[in-house]
C-alpha cells in the first residue's frame, strides 16, 4: 500500500509520513554524529554499528545521566536512555562481563516478569533487557533499554563483552573505558 500510496500522490504520502510516530532508530530520530545524550529523549536512542563495523565491544552504563554508550573498536556506535535500579534496589557499579544471552527470559525473583533480550552480568540478579525506560532509576537493579535498542544491541554483542556500570562523569568514565 505504501508503494502504492507514493506513486499516486507523492505528496500525500510525505505528509502522513511526517505525521507517523518515529521509530526509535538511527534513520528516523538522528544520526548518531549529531546525537547528544544529554538532549536524548526518555526511551530514545541512536544506533549506527557500521561507524565501525568490525572489533571488540564494550559498554558504558552511566547511573547518574541514565544513558548506556557502545564502543565497538573504540569508536562510539551507540547512545540510548536507560533506566536502572530504584532506590531500595540500586544497580551495582563496577566492571562486568556478558555472561549469557537469552532472547526469551523471565525474571526468578520478581513474578516471571519478562526480560526479553537478556544480557546477563551477574549469577545473581543484574543483568541488561528491554523493558520499559522511565525518565528515573525505575528498576528492580537491572539495567531496562529501550526494546529495539535492546534488540539490537543483542544481535551486536557476545557472550564476553566488558560493561562498566558507572555513577561518574562521563568524561571519565570514558576516557578509562576500553
Amino acid at each position: 500500500m505504501w508503494t502504492r500510496l507514493t506513486n499516486v500522490c507523492p505528496t500525500l504520502a510525505l505528509i502522513v509520513a511526517a505525521c507517523m510516530p518515529a521509530a526509535h532508530s538511527v534513520a528516523q530520530d538522528f544520526s548518531l554524529h549529531e546525537a547528544d545524550a544529554d538532549n536524548l529523549a526518555t526511551g530514545h536512542f541512536a544506533w549506527d554499528p557500521q561507524l565501525a563495523p568490525s572489533g571488540p565491544m564494550h559498554m558504558v552504563v552511566n547511573l547518574g545521566e541514565q544513558r548506556a554508550f557502545v564502543y565497538r573498536d573504540d569508536v562510539l556506535i551507540g547512545i540510548s536512555t536507560i533506566s536502572s535500579g530504584k532506590p531500595g534496589h540500586q544497580t551495582p557499579t563496577g566492571t562486568f562481563t556478558v555472561l549469557e544471552k537469552r532472547k526469551f527470559h523471565r525474571s526468578n525473583e520478581y513474578d516471571d516478569a519478562p526480560m526479553p533480550y537478556m544480557q546477563r552480568l551477574t549469577w545473581k540478579g543484574l543483568a541488561m533487557h528491554a523493558g520499559h525506560v522511565a525518565d528515573h532509576p525505575d528498576s528492580h537493579g537491572c539495567v531496562r533499554l529501550p526494546r529495539r535498542f535492546a534488540q539490537a544491541l543483542f544481535k551486536a554483542t557476545s557472550v564476553g563483552m566488558q560493561v562498566t556500570i558507572t555513577d561518574q562523569e562521563p568524561d571519565e568514565e570514558t576516557s578509562t573505558a576500553s
